[in-house]
């Protein structure tokens, strides 16, 4: 990437304020998986003093958009990328910092392919989420579409 063109994590950081709110760190964008942060921060707590489920959805859905934008930034022209349902299961007390990765759940080819013959496609992302450990706390599936521009 050049040195002129931001980063997608930098670019989500730039147009998403509740990112900004959280401090998520975007640590890895690419078409196959999206990983990002959430550091452990006391305004941001629960009553049992680990992230806050709100934080962790929206930390998830943020690695979520990071994929997304990653795997289908070249069709921005023609569609946008909506998020349509999202389905999380709270698995383990999170401590500390914690991470969401994220990994599309159909091939990107085939989701074009259904845009390009006319369709509105709808794909899953899935996302684990882990704690310094690597315990699993939390998964999370979110269901997008690329909604063809009018």
């Amino acid at each position: 990437m050049s040195e002129t063109q931001p980063s997608i994590g930098d670019m989500l950081l730039a147009t998403v304020p509740m990112a900004r709110t959280l401090n998520l760190v975007f640590e890895e964008a690419t078409p196959k998986r999206a990983v990002v942060r959430l550091p452990d921060q006391p305004d941001y707590h629960n009553h049992v003093g680990g992230p806050h489920a709100g934080a962790m959805f929206t930390l998830a859905e943020s690695a979520s958009g990071a994929i997304v934008i990653a795997a289908f930034g070249d069709q921005l022209s023609r569609a946008v990328p909506l998020a349509v349902r999202a389905e999380i299961g709270y698995k383990k007390l999170a401590k500390g910092p914690v991470t969401a990765t994220a990994e599309l759940g159909r091939p990107a080819a085939e989701v074009v392919a259904q845009l390009d013959a006319g369709e509105r496609p709808e794909f899953p992302v899935h996302i684990a989420i882990t704690r310094e450990d690597g315990a699993v706390t939390g998964e999370m599936s979110i269901w997008w579409t690329l909604r063809p521009n009018s």
